[in-house]
């Protein structure tokens, strides 16, 4: 397998490089968080001069690290032997979850003014979204994702970028995916990944007793990506399928095991003119589409949703900030809400993008346009659609552009 290079990540670290804060690496299991920080990120500590015995990695999942579990005394002052002068020193602990009150331990590292920490973390303790409050303010997260499609085609030995496209909208980009050949040894290994993983990891830490609920929750999320639900009417599938011992409590703490777990994510709808959130329904997507497809055996391969869902993660790896459109329309005097796919926001700057297949009649140019005109704002307002074409311009000044190059270009959405 070729070397997968995770740009956009280690920028970050490099911004944090020396912070005062501790960088917390977040993110779904087998996402390639322990690579970012070695080999990456310590090959550009040593590529800028830092020796190497300042760097110090520690892989507290490793047999000779057991005894500090318990031990936090004894493994705070592990961590301090290795700090031999007033020089900078990277601390890198891979699997700290496993240390009793870890984040006391690192609490006092950040004391000393030469200890510059990063962690990552995979059990159900750190597969969590507020893992940043165990550290009282004074933690730094950086949110790994599975391979964006622009890290997935140099590493994935296809030639042919319409081939890998369509390899990556089947199994998706967990980086080990990547390094299988077989098509059948890719299916088995997504499928044990959700099974001996991460339902694992949720059914230890909740002590869930109906695994057979959280199974059909997850089919359920997969079959419906991209579509309006909400804990109200997932409850109501269940119990008109037959599920009588089952409480609507019970379906939102599902759901929230499976967001903490970094497995799906949970999209809010935005009122563009009336500038505040809709309550419910939400959309969710998955954070793999790899893992989506495994859930229903490969079957449900709606083009339209997992491209959207494709755009969607590669607005998150872009570090926008994504919510669903809703824009209300006044059609034969009547009001009507309309949608767009995502609403962009990354400081000052915003952008509206619709995700749809083609526009090869001037009414789906029309019918896909709709939203994006009544919106009332000078924002960039953008229809990604699977055809190959040359990016182009509606007469309202939509830029239409190829999700190929729009995936491979990190500028696409700026041009």
């Amino acid at each position: 397998m070729k070397e997968i290079k995770r740009d956009i990540y280690l920028n970050r670290l490099i911004r944090r490089r020396e912070n005062g804060l501790i960088k917390v690496i977040t993110g779904i299991r087998r996402s390639g968080k322990s690579y970012l920080l070695d080999p990456i990120f310590r090959n550009y500590l040593l590529s800028e001069g830092i020796r190497e015995d300042h760097i110090i990695k520690i892989e507290l999942d490793r047999e000779s690290n057991r005894r500090y579990y318990h031990d936090p005394h004894a493994f705070d002052q592990y961590i301090r032997s290795f700090v031999k002068d007033e020089q900078m020193y990277y601390i890198i602990l891979d699997e700290i979850q496993l240390v009793d009150d870890f984040e006391y331990i690192l609490n006092g590292l950040l004391y000393e003014k030469n200890i510059d920490v990063y962690v990552t973390g995979s059990n159900s303790k750190f597969l969590s979204s507020d893992i940043i409050t165990e550290f009282r303010g004074r933690g730094d997260q950086i949110r790994v994702q599975p391979l964006s499609f622009s890290e997935y085609l140099p590493a994935c030995g296809i030639e042919d970028k319409y081939d890998a496209w369509n390899e990556y909208m089947t199994y998706g980009g967990m980086p080990f995916v990547v390094s299988i050949q077989e098509e059948q040894d890719k299916a088995a290994y997504l499928k044990n990944l959700f099974e001996q993983v991460y339902f694992r990891d949720i059914l230890e830490r909740y002590d869930i007793r109906r695994k057979d609920i959280l199974d059909s929750l997850v089919n359920f999320l997969a079959s419906s990506v991209g579509s309006l639900t909400n804990p109200q009417k997932i409850y109501d599938t269940f119990k008109s399928n037959g599920e009588k011992e089952l409480s609507l409590n019970t379906i939102s703490s599902y759901l929230s095991y499976l967001e903490d777990a970094f497995i799906v994510k949970m999209v809010e709808r935005y009122d563009i003119k009336g500038r505040k959130y809709i309550s419910t329904p939400h959309k969710y997507y998955f954070t793999d589409l790899g893992l989506r497809n495994a859930r229903l055996n490969f079957r449900q391969q709606e083009e339209t949703h997992l491209m959207e869902n494709a755009l969607y993660n590669e607005l998150l790896f872009r570090g926008y900030h994504v919510d669903v459109g809703v824009v209300e329309i006044r059609e034969q005097g009547r009001k009507k809400s309309t949608e767009v796919d995502f609403v962009c926001n990354e400081g000052s700057n915003r952008y509206y993008i619709q995700s749809a297949l083609r526009l090869d009649t001037q009414e789906k140019t029309r019918q896909e346009s709709k939203s994006l005109n009544h919106i009332g704002d000078n924002f960039k307002k953008i229809i990604v659609v699977k055809d190959h074409i040359k990016p182009w311009w509606t007469d309202d000044g939509i830029l239409v552009i190829g999700v190929m190059d729009f995936m491979l270009d990190p500028k696409s959405m700026k041009a």
